[in-house]
């Protein structure tokens, strides 16, 4: 296999671990949708405040990681059962990696709320000024952080799977979230 070769293989074995995440999104995204699991929707910090500020907010409740991590397992027993044996699938473990791939990803978000509530930026609102862009970025790659924490101690984390994945969560995030909010899956375009 020329450079070429490896580089599609490399792209395809990417989208391949990555895809289960789109399954918890959805997942998600349908319970925030119409309620589903309504009894999870509390909020992880219990409502609690550090200097008189929310630790992570409203918005991060255990229903996220919860259900993200239903939908990306369920994605991942399929998609192992399915794909095709090159993309070495199959010798990873079951379902359960797929869920708590998904649960590492959701959860990965929570520091990025810590320091948003710490400079009083409310759930769902943006940065202003040079900030917007460090948070923006942060928003688009925190769940790879959680991801590839994870992910590290089954499959071999290279620089050509990261950076992959960089575009990857770059190209995609801002879609679903645009896709999130027409669908009446998020309340804000944020």
């Amino acid at each position: 296999m020329g450079w070429k070769g490896a580089l599609r293989h490399e792209v395809v074995a990417t989208l391949s671990l990555l895809l289960p995440l789109l399954g918890g999104a959805l997942l998600h995204g349908l319970c925030l949708r119409y309620g589903w699991f309504g009894f999870l929707a509390r909020p992880i910090d219990g409502g609690r405040t550090l200097r008189g500020k929310a630790v992570f907010g409203h918005s991060k409740t255990f229903r996220g990681p919860l259900a993200v991590a239903a939908g990306a397992g369920a994605v991942w027993a399929i998609e192992r059962t399915l794909a095709p044996p090159e993309l070495g699938l199959a010798g990873l473990p079951g379902w359960w990696f797929g869920a708590l791939l998904g649960g590492a990803a959701e959860l990965a978000e929570l520091p990025n709320s810590f320091v948003k509530r710490r400079l009083g930026i409310a759930p769902g609102a943006t940065a202003r000024g040079a900030l917007a862009v460090v948070f923006y970025l942060w928003d688009q790659l925190d769940v790879l952080l959680g991801f590839w924490l994870l992910a590290a101690c089954f499959v071999p984390v290279t620089p050509l799977r990261i950076a992959v994945s960089v575009v990857i969560a770059s190209g995609i995030h801002p879609l679903l979230t645009v896709a999130g909010y027409l669908l009446g899956m998020r309340p804000t375009l944020r």
